[in-house]
């Protein structure tokens, strides 16, 4: 933890996908920095298309991080006008969700990530992303269903 004017510094790293699941994870870890006078990072990350056998085509001047930043920008808006005294930190990050929280999670108090089924034996619980959290985050986590 760092130390700003003799003040614990704290951080709550909660992950955003632009889903209406994802909106609700991120109202809960608003209110609970809100209430623990802790600092919000959200994180949002966007993966290349990976193809077998033949390139997906992607339309000339299209910016993956750009139209990620886009597609949560509205949330991240409403949860602002919610918590106008909430310093809010918003980062877009190429790469798989599940390993980029994890990496943050190092430097963070809490962990907050949502939990959905996908179907398989381990999603009827958590979701692939929300599981690897669970196994791998560096300091505690919520999962939210």
């Amino acid at each position: 933890m760092t130390q700003t004017s003799n003040k614990p510094f704290h951080r709550i790293v909660v992950g955003l996908d632009g889903s209406e699941f994802s909106e609700a994870t991120l109202k809960w870890a608003a209110a609970q920095a809100e209430l623990t006078g802790s600092t919000l990072e959200v994180l949002t990350t966007w993966q290349s298309p990976i193809s077998y056998g033949w390139v997906m085509p992607i339309p000339e001047g299209f910016d993956p991080r750009a139209a990620a930043g886009e597609a949560i920008a509205g949330v991240l808006k409403v949860v602002h006008d919610l918590h106008p005294a909430l310093v809010i930190h918003s980062h877009v990050v190429e790469g798989h969700p599940a390993p980029t929280l994890v990496e943050a999670s190092g430097e963070a108090d809490l962990l907050v990530v949502g939990g959905k089924g996908h179907g398989d034996f381990a999603g009827l619980l958590l979701g692939a992303v929300s599981d690897y959290c669970a196994h791998h985050a560096k300091c505690p986590i919520v999962i939210i269903h």
